[in-house]
């Protein structure tokens, strides 16, 4: 279980500069996918053009943080209750998952599985 671990987090890190690369001919404002965690669950980057704007329209929505006793990382499942998942608007192209916030951090989660797909500060 170790190892495979180590060589998902190994692939991830070789796989980010990649994204880099990509994200210059993607479309402004399009999340790029850049690999996926053990679990099989995409990794999504917002672009740095997106990331801040996400942030303010989190901050102006104020929804409460859900407290959390296990690790805040990309693959941890929350819970089936107890946890709210609020919409992404459209302009953010991440139609697919939703944000939640987890001890005071936002993540964006599969509402499938309830597992962390991207850690957003």
């Amino acid at each position: 279980m170790r190892i495979r671990i180590v060589t998902g987090a190994a692939v991830l890190a070789l796989l980010i500069p990649a994204a880099a690369y990509a994200q210059a001919g993607a479309a402004p404002g399009a999340p790029v996918v850049v690999g996926s965690t053990a679990a099989g669950a995409p990794v999504i980057v917002l672009t740095d053009a997106n990331m801040p704007k996400f942030r303010e329209y989190v901050v102006r929505e104020h929804v409460p943080s859900y407290r959390y006793s296990g690790d805040i990382v990309i693959g941890a499942e929350l819970p089936m209750a107890g946890v709210t998942f609020y919409e992404v608007p459209p302009e953010f192209g991440v139609r697919e998952y939703r944000y939640t916030i987890v001890n005071d951090r936002t993540v964006l989660v599969d509402p499938r599985t309830h597992r962390i797909v991207q850690i957003i500060g």
